[in-house]
């Protein structure tokens, strides 16, 4: 599904990049890209005079892909088989990372895709991989200083054309494209870059993949539980579709690690299912993995629908994996938004389809993705005391919870965009930054921003609260209002709009605006403003008379931070 809106990236190299703007052109993928070629053949002339032409668009984005031998002339004289300095090699790299540093600044991100150099000429043979002498040795080498100069800056990434060159195989190097055209490479790698090109994007644009949904018969083990019981399911033991089937679980398992959450819908008797993750004893997956399920008799679209629901996930953020054709097509018609991936009929293949997949780029991970499973087990227990009570404000007390409240700082400025950058529905603006954007705009003196840490008896949540406020004459306005969906509903909200009229007051505001701008999914948002005591303007503006108190929530302990 197309994005309404395209965006530009400007395309600069050293060789002919036209065929790239095509493919980024006509790509169906979701964002819409327009490729923009710099002129031909003026490398240093692009990356240091934004006065010319293709600079005059403000493109979003760029991408530079230069060859090797023509950013070093060391390495031009290793592939003559000339003797070269390892050392001007790596200082020819550190000045051409100084020029990429510079452009980071006009647009939103930079992509560089690392050099390669073809896979028809073997270099020296057996020594090519000798310090010093290597031509492979001394390429793996600048590909290694190019990581760690660019390694500080937050909006510069490194794409790795060496897989586009192995997915394209014998074809990614065709000596006439050169000669005809200038073409460094065959039309298959510049789809495989468009391809992975997009996935970055989308990953930067906060429309990563956060839910992986399967099927357990068929899916995660081999055979129907139900008929067989859990003890004769195929999984691991001397068995080539067994031990396929633990790789796959181990593959998922690892997604947990970078922040993907997992949860299950499956046609089957909860219990019967329940039971043989609990038991087998080859499930490298157990019931603490998995964020939530649905496991009935159910319709599996429904049962999608309803988990992510209970997740406060959007249907975009999710992935359904099932070995069966009908089932996937049904979600797929019924549920668009959801991805369902084609899924291989040999379940050897299974893993190496799930770490195909390209979606699940993010521009970082932060401490609360790598903890984001445990943190939904926790909700669990938190819904289970809440059914358990007799009221909500029992529930709220019974959770004790504990607000710490930071300004930004190099700790959290990393989870700070990122919560800007993905959050939907609890967002006043829905404004998108980067991380140099937000430190240059926080910089100005009548500009202020805190973030939320919140805690409870069942565990940490991690930051997951930003507010921004922009001071004009008397008047704060709220620029960004953003709060996870995990703790939604849990006075944290109130405890935000707290802290922000208290500063307020602080230094002699006479007023405060929240502005909502709509979107297909921050309804919330406006829900809550609509009784946050704040006076409805009109339908998407709401103020407060900062010389009246906004009363701090209970059974909420509020801690100043740094």
């Amino acid at each position: 599904m197309r994005d309404l809106q395209t965006y530009s990236c400007l395309l600069i190299s050293d060789f002919n990049l036209n065929n790239l703007a095509g493919y980024l052109d006509n790509d169906g993928d979701s964002p819409s890209v327009e490729g923009i070629v710099a002129p031909f053949g003026q490398l240093m002339p692009v990356l240091t005079q934004k006065n010319l032409e293709c600079w005059q668009s403000h493109p979003d984005f760029a991408l530079v892909w230069t060859q090797p031998d023509r950013i070093s002339e060391a390495f031009k004289d290793l592939l003559n088989y000339k003797p070269a300095s390892l050392e001007t090699a790596l200082e020819e790299v550190d000045a051409y990372s100084s020029l990429l540093l510079n452009v980071r600044d006009s647009v939103r991100a930079v992509f560089v895709p690392t050099w390669v150099f073809p896979s028809y000429h073997r270099g020296l043979g057996m020594l090519d991989l000798k310090t010093g002498i290597g031509i492979s040795n001394t390429l793996m080498r600048m590909n290694l200083r190019l990581s760690e100069n660019l390694g500080g800056a937050s909006n510069i990434y490194l794409l790795d054309a060496q897989r586009w060159v192995n997915l394209a195989g014998k074809n990614a190097f065709n000596p006439k494209l050169w000669y005809l055209g200038k073409i460094a490479f065959g039309n298959e790698v510049f789809r495989e870059a468009a391809k992975d090109l997009k996935s970055a994007l989308r990953g930067i644009m906060g429309q990563s993949k956060k839910l992986v949904i399967l099927d357990l018969d068929d899916t995660l083990w081999g055979g129907v539980v139900g008929e067989m019981g859990w003890e004769a399911i195929r999984l691991g033991g001397h068995d080539p579709i067994g031990e396929a089937y633990v790789d796959f679980q181990r593959a998922l398992k690892s997604l947990t690690h970078r922040g993907i959450l997992l949860g299950i819908v499956s046609k089957n008797e909860e219990a019967i299912g329940l039971e043989a993750i609990s038991k087998h004893p080859e499930m490298v997956l157990r019931l603490e993995d998995f964020a939530g399920w649905k496991i009935n008799w159910q319709d599996k679209a429904q049962n999608i629908v309803d988990l992510a629901s209970e997740l406060d996930l959007g249907l975009q953020s999710v992935v359904f994996i099932d070995d069966n054709p009908v089932e996937r097509a049904r979600v797929r018609e019924a549920l668009p938004e959801v991805l369902v991936p084609e899924w291989p009929e040999d379940k050897m293949l299974y893993k190496s389809a799930l770490l195909s997949l390209r979606c699940f780029d993010t521009p970082s991970v932060s401490k609360e993705d790598l903890e984001r499973t445990s943190m939904y087990v926790s909700q669990r227990q938190r819904q289970e005391l809440k059914r358990s009570v007799g009221s909500f404000d029992e529930w709220l007390k019974g959770l004790r919870t504990r607000v710490k409240v930071e300004g930004l700082n190099e700790m959290n400025l990393q989870r700070t965009v990122q919560l800007l950058n993905k959050t939907n529905q609890m967002n006043l603006t829905t404004r998108r930054v980067i991380e140099p954007e937000l430190v240059g705009w926080t910089m100005e003196r009548n500009r202020k921003l805190w973030t939320f840490r919140v805690s409870d008896r069942f565990g940490d949540s991690g930051l997951t609260g930003v507010v921004t406020l922009e001071v004009k004459d008397k008047t704060g306005i709220i620029m960004d209002f953003v709060l996870s969906c995990r703790v939604m509903g849990r006075k944290i909200e109130e405890t935000m709009l707290y802290t922000v009229i208290k500063y307020a007051q602080s230094i002699g505001l006479e007023e405060i605006q929240a502005k909502y701008i709509p979107t297909p999914k921050n309804a919330p948002c406006l829900k809550f403003f609509q009784r946050s005591g704040f006076a409805s303007r009109n339908e998407n503006m709401f103020t407060w008379d900062v010389r009246e108190d906004y009363k701090a929530p209970e059974y909420v302990v509020i801690e100043e931070g740094a």
